[in-house]
C-alpha cells in the first residue's frame, strides 16, 4: 500500500511557490498579504490558525491576524469585511470557520470580494467551479488534486464515489473529479447501503465527518482510498480519520495517512490560492 503523504506534496508545492512570491515583492515591493479572521475562541479553530500563520511566516508571505470575541455582532464582523476588501494591500481574506452564533455565515461568505476570496466559499467561485471555469476551488478538494497529480495517479475514467456532501469538501470534490475526467458519484448521510458504491470505486474520497466509517470490506482490491477525517485524539489517542487504515495494508493500492495526508495540503492550497490571486489583482491594475 502506497502513502499518499500530504507532507511531501506541500514541501514541493512550498518551493515552487517562492520565486513567485520573490518575483511579487520584487514588482510590487511589498509582500504578498494575507488577512486572517478568528471569531471566538474554539480550541480547533486556534489551532488551525495558528497553523495557517506560522506556515505564512514560514513562506515570506505577511499574514494579519484579526481576533475578535465571541460576542461580535453581525454588524461589526460585515464592517471588518469590507474595510479589508477596501484595503489595498491586502490580496487575501480568509474567515475561519465555523462562525458561532447568531453570525450569519452566509452573508459573511458573499461579502468578501471574489478578487480575495482565498477559501472559494463564495457562490460566484462555487459557480465557475460549476461551469467548469475555475477561479479559485475550496483548499481541501484542491488539495486533493494536487496530491494526485503528485503521484501521478491520474483519474481520467475512474470510478470515484465521494462520501460527503458539504460544500467546503464533497460538492467541489465532484465537479473537480469529473472536470478531470473521472465518472462520480457523491454519497451522504441518507445514501441507502454505501458500501453497494464504495466496493465498485476505483477512488473513493471519504469526508463523511465520522471516526473509523468505513474499513476493508467497504472498499474494492486496489483501490485508492483519500480520508480527509480528521478526528481529535483526547486522554493520549493519535488522530483518526473517518478510515480504519489499520485494516487496508495490503489491501488497497494507495491511501492518504492521518495524520500528514489531506491536512497539510489544505493549508498549501490556501497559500497557493492567496499567491494566485495577489499576481492576478495585480495583472489587472
Amino acid at each position: 500500500m502506497q502513502l499518499l503523504s500530504g507532507k511531501v506534496v506541500s514541501q514541493a508545492r512550498h518551493e515552487a511557490l517562492k520565486p513567485r512570491l520573490e518575483q511579487f515583492k520584487k514588482a510590487t515591493g511589498r509582500a504578498v498579504h494575507l488577512a486572517v479572521v478568528l471569531v471566538g475562541e474554539d480550541p480547533a479553530s486556534q489551532v488551525y490558525v495558528r497553523n495557517k500563520v506560522k506556515g505564512c511566516a514560514e513562506l515570506g508571505i505577511q499574514s494579519t491576524r484579526y481576533d475578535l470575541s465571541v460576542n461580535v455582532s453581525q454588524a461589526e464582523l460585515v464592517a471588518l469585511i469590507k474595510k479589508l476588501n477596501q484595503q489595498d494591500d491586502v490580496d487575501g481574506i480568509l474567515v475561519q470557520r465555523p462562525l458561532p452564533k447568531p453570525l450569519n455565515e452566509n452573508e459573511i461568505f458573499e461579502l468578501i470580494s471574489a478578487k480575495k476570496d482565498v477559501d472559494g466559499f463564495s457562490y460566484q467561485a462555487l459557480g465557475h467551479l460549476m461551469a467548469g471555469s475555475i477561479m479559485v476551488a475550496p483548499c481541501t478538494p484542491m488539495g486533493i488534486m494536487s496530491i494526485l497529480k503528485h503521484y501521478q495517479i491520474s483519474v481520467a475514467g475512474m470510478r470515484a464515489v465521494v462520501v460527503g456532501r458539504s460544500v467546503t469538501v464533497g460538492k467541489p470534490m465532484l465537479h473537480l473529479l469529473t472536470e478531470a475526467n473521472a465518472t462520480v458519484t457523491l454519497c451522504h448521510s441518507k445514501t441507502k447501503d454505501l458500501r453497494s458504491y464504495t466496493r465498485e470505486a476505483d477512488l473513493v474520497v471519504v469526508a463523511a465527518g465520522q471516526k473509523h466509517l468505513l474499513g476493508k470490506d467497504d472498499f474494492k482490491k486496489d483501490a485508492i482510498v483519500i480520508d480527509v477525517g480528521v478526528h481529535g485524539s483526547g486522554s493520549g489517542q493519535k488522530l483518526a480519520g473517518d478510515v480504519r487504515a489499520d485494516e487496508l495494508q495490503g489491501w488497497v493500492k494507495a491511501l492518504t495517512p492521518v495524520p500528514g495526508g489531506v491536512g497539510p495540503m489544505t493549508i498549501t492550497t490556501l497559500f497557493e490560492n492567496t499567491v494566485m490571486l495577489a499576481e492576478v489583482r495585480r495583472a489587472s491594475q
